[in-house]
């Protein structure tokens, strides 16, 4: 039981707190983790950079996050949780990425509605809008934002879009904040990192510490 709890969750062979040195070294990992698969997914994003933009720059640092745990030995299902936090936190990147770079440089533009449905799947109640802009060629992207069930064929709705067209444009809603793009990584990121620290400080073995400490009463003693 000792080495399956060890093989899972990872030995952690140290009494009272943690060694500073796992701590910090977990600390820094997840950040800096976290950092990457947020930041080559608003790079993407920014200089229109699809294979970035869409989440999958993110993905690959989230599995390289995974390796690094897998060679400090860390515990199985810590890196699966880690894993999973990764991949989590790069599919919900690149919806906040438009977001920020639509605040950033975007435009409000009109456009008009030319078919209007219910959307059908994880999102009862929302009504999706195809549009046309306003030398009638529609637009490849459905509007949900300002898009409702009273919304009728020829009715105009505002849009914000990029002004070098790299992201996709978006409808604007009533009361939408420009500065909270960003806002619900924060929860991600924290627990991403939270989760890295935990499985670094797990992975403590204090049989790979004592080897690389010299035996001093050996070295002490004579020929």
């Amino acid at each position: 039981m000792a080495h399956l709890r060890s093989t899972v969750w990872g030995p952690a062979e140290f009494v009272g707190l943690p060694p500073w040195r796992l701590a910090a070294e977990g600390l820094v990992a997840g950040c800096v983790a976290a950092g990457v698969i947020v930041g080559v997914t608003i790079g993407g994003a920014w200089y229109g950079i699809p294979g970035l933009a869409d989440g999958e720059g993110g993905l690959v640092c989230a599995a390289a996050l995974a390796l690094y745990l897998r060679v400090m030995r860390a515990g199985r299902a810590l890196i699966a949780i880690v894993a999973l936090l990764g991949v989590c936190l790069a599919l919900q990147a690149p919806q906040a990425a438009v977001g920020l770079v639509l605040a950033e440089r975007g435009r409000v533009g009109s456009v008009v509605v030319t078919s209007v449905e219910a959307e059908l799947g994880a999102v009862p109640g929302r009504y999706l809008c195809s549009v046309a802009d306003g030398d009638g060629v529609p637009l490849k992207v459905r509007i949900w934002r300002g898009c409702g069930r009273a919304t009728r064929p020829g009715d105009a709705l505002a849009v914000v879009y990029d002004v070098k067209g790299r992201v996709p444009p978006r409808g604007v809603e009533a009361g939408a904040s420009q500065a909270g793009h960003l806002r619900d990584l924060v929860c991600w990121v924290g627990t991403l990192v939270a989760a890295c620290l935990v499985a670094v400080v797990r992975s403590y073995r204090l049989s790979a510490a004592v080897s690389r400490c010299p035996d001093r009463r050996a070295s002490s003693a004579g020929p």
